[in-house]
């Protein structure tokens, strides 16, 4: 009798598994030295517009930790932010606070998977690709999926939330 092996890989990955939801693991060689940033470092070495790839942010809203997810490119709106959740102010997140709540490092913070699920603001411009490439849980690994697929499974709200 065959025992039926659990998911593996980063939570993210596992979540997506056993959501049975369709995506695309995209590793790359993360180097610790570059400059631009993880998601613009991705979006490089994997050769994908800029556009198409979201980085995760934490932020505090009204003492909330709640994900922002924005395109790499741009910069997340605080104020944009912390209305779209029905909050007064929002700030960023400690990254020490950020790693304890996600179980993720930061640089390799994923929407999905997370230890605890938190409030999630999805930037709508996500809704301007039948794919987008999100953190896949550690540096070095970006996961391929469709938009709808990650604001459901983030139970996300899609707002207005990146500028530049």
């Amino acid at each position: 009798m065959s025992r039926k092996q659990p998911p593996s890989g980063t939570p993210a990955l596992v979540a997506l598994a056993a959501a049975g939801v369709p995506h695309t693991a995209h590793a790359y060689e993360h180097d610790p030295r570059s400059t631009v940033g993880y998601g613009l470092e991705a979006a490089e070495v994997l050769g994908i517009d800029p556009e198409q790839v979201y980085k995760t942010l934490m932020a505090s809203v009204d003492g909330t930790l709640t994900v922002a997810v924005v395109p790499v490119a741009g910069k997340l709106d605080l104020k944009a932010l912390a209305q779209a959740v029905g909050g007064k102010k929002a700030v960023m997140a400690d990254p020490a606070a950020a790693e304890r709540a996600t179980g993720y490092v930061v640089g390799g913070i994923s929407p999905l998977g997370q230890k605890t699920p938190h409030p999630t603001v999805v930037d709508e411009t996500v809704q301007l690709f039948d794919t987008v490439f999100v953190s896949g849980g550690r540096r070095g690994l970006d996961v391929e999926l469709a938009p709808d697929d990650l604001i459901r499974l983030t139970a996300a709200t899609v707002a207005d939330i990146a500028r530049g």
